[in-house]
């Protein structure tokens, strides 16, 4: 499509508030063609459509195929036939690509443990901080082993986005283990998994991160870490003492 035409569309997109979308044109002027900004905005506003939409978007995937934006747009109308058609896509994948995992995200409670032990070690950036985004609306029904279980590929990654990533959904629990585990990240991760391991310890108001982090202040040997567990465990300190007001 030419410059002129996609021009065209995008100034009718943009005036989509005061004059609502016909789903039906949506998806007549969908087209691979059209330049990847342009495509992911018309998914995007068919996603954004709900169950008048989910129909478009499935005869566009039939059409054209698995394409990236229309992905998006499945995950984004929120519908059950979406999240059917998803968790098959999920089920038929042995290398499920980070788009399929975003679009799921809000069902991640459906998925099962064993989807997420397979899930959280594959091998790009991408997939994992998508698995853990996916976990994250799943941790919840976990007990705390469970889900260090879940976490360890991510613990273990190379990769700092990766780790702090998992750090973040850690530090929502309060359990001791989650606690210990973060002190072994403190003492053996690299400089930016230590500092947000500190950051979850002091964020945790609960006895056992507080010991965590007094114990931390003290017996690291890297002066910079010791500093940052010192200051990390006055704001444990003040959270603690929050929480116990708010209760009272």
């Amino acid at each position: 499509m030419s410059a002129i035409d996609e021009a065209t569309l995008w100034d009718r997109l943009s005036k989509a508030r005061r004059i609502p979308l016909n789903p039906s044109w949506l998806g007549e002027i969908y087209s691979p063609s059209l330049s990847d900004e342009l495509r992911f905005a018309v998914a995007e506003r068919l996603g954004m459509l709900a169950e008048t939409g989910w129909p478009i978007i499935h005869r566009l995937i039939k059409e054209h195929g698995l394409q990236p934006e229309l992905i998006h747009a499945a995950g984004l109308c929120h519908q059950p036939e979406a999240r059917d058609w998803l968790l098959t896509q999920l089920n038929q994948s042995n290398d499920p690509d980070a788009f399929l995992l975003n679009a799921l995200s809000c069902w991640g409670a459906e998925l099962t443990t064993s989807q997420f032990e397979h899930i959280l070690e594959l091998p790009s950036q991408a997939q994992r901080l998508a698995g853990l985004n996916l976990l994250s609306f799943k941790s919840h029904q976990l007990q705390a082993v469970e889900l260090l279980q879940l976490c360890e590929p991510a613990l273990q990654d190379w990769r700092d986005p990766v780790v702090i990533a998992c750090i973040r959904l850690l530090q929502r629990r309060d359990e001791a283990v989650v606690s210990t585990r973060l002190v072994s990240l403190v003492q053996e991760g690299s400089d930016a998994a230590a500092e947000a391991a500190l950051r979850a310890l002091g964020c945790m108001a609960t006895t056992q991160s507080k010991l965590a982090l007094k114990l931390l202040s003290t017996e690291l040997s890297d002066q910079e870490r010791r500093t940052h567990a010192l200051r990390q465990l006055k704001h444990n300190i003040r959270n603690i003492k929050n929480a116990r007001e708010c209760r009272a």
